[in-house]
């Protein structure tokens, strides 16, 4: 698959898990929710360049779309309150919704478990041209029921095994997979859900059962370190991306992206040798 193109390369080695870590669990502790990798300015800066970049996705996205030769799967997962959402309107807000389209995958139906974890992705794949944003994603797969202890660790390295082949086989037939973590502290997370709990617009947002899930906190970090090792792979790698500022957060994904799209050749296709002189009356 091809690489993030330009300056954000250097930037990124501390916070990719190496594509061939043999399953090793890949560790968080050093990596600072609060950094700033990707910023060289304010947050006013950072949002200036935020739109900027958003702008230029937008572009790029259209040249995408005419291109037809590849796909583009973008994987946001993350905990409670690290972002998904507002990653979606301010880094991809502006694509057209022509070609650009968001899943949010929540738990499983009746149907669907009655069928292999993967079953439901598929018709959720992008087609030649498009875009696709995973908003969680079949991660949770591997770290809901691991937490809960609903499925064994040799099950567990099943769906490893089982998703690396899937995403490698998606890879193989044209579809470049940029997967990030959203990364936030267990303090920034508790800030965000006291304000979800006290502004009445937010409620909606709120369930009860985060709290349960804020409680695993440790058991969540470890499953996150276990998948990132397990499934960073040449074809499909993951990228930790620090976001206790959301500003940070948006500008490192949107560069990430706009660097990949860049590094793609992605070429319009030949015009019609009709429309040469055509004048429209």
């Amino acid at each position: 698959m091809p690489s993030a193109a330009g300056a954000s390369t250097a930037l990124l080695a501390a916070w990719q898990p190496p594509v061939d870590g043999h399953g090793k669990p890949f560790s968080l502790d050093g990596l600072k929710a609060s950094a700033k990798p990707f910023s060289e300015g304010g947050k006013a800066d950072g949002k200036v360049a935020v739109e900027a970049l958003a702008v230029e996705l937008d572009t790029l996205q259209d040249l995408f779309y005419a291109d037809r030769r590849r796909k583009l799967l973008v994987v946001l997962q993350g905990t409670d309150t690290s972002g998904k959402d507002g990653t979606l309107r301010g880094v991809f807000g502006r694509m057209s919704p022509l070609g650009v389209h968001t899943v949010g995958w929540k738990a499983p139906t009746e149907p669907e478990l009655a069928h292999d974890f993967l079953w439901r992705l598929h018709s959720q794949m992008p087609a030649a041209g498009e875009v696709m944003i995973f908003n969680r994603s079949h991660y949770e797969d591997v770290l809901v029921p691991v937490v809960n202890g609903w499925i064994t660790p040799e099950q567990t390295r099943q769906r490893f095994a089982h998703i690396n082949d899937f995403e490698r086989m998606l890879a193989e037939t044209g579809t470049v997979i940029l997967k990030f973590m959203l990364h936030i502290s267990f303090e920034e997370q508790g800030k965000r859900l006291q304000e979800r709990v006290d502004d009445p617009t937010k409620h909606w947002k709120f369930s009860m059962g985060d709290l349960d899930a804020r409680k695993q906190w440790p058991q969540y970090q470890k499953a996150y370190e276990a998948l990132l090792g397990a499934t960073s792979t040449p074809w499909a790698p993951w990228t930790v991306v620090p976001s206790d500022s959301k500003t940070h957060r948006n500008l490192m994904i949107a560069t990430i992206v706009r660097d990949t799209l860049k590094a793609l050749g992605l070429r319009y296709p030949p015009s019609d040798p009709a429309l040469k002189g055509l004048k429209i009356e």
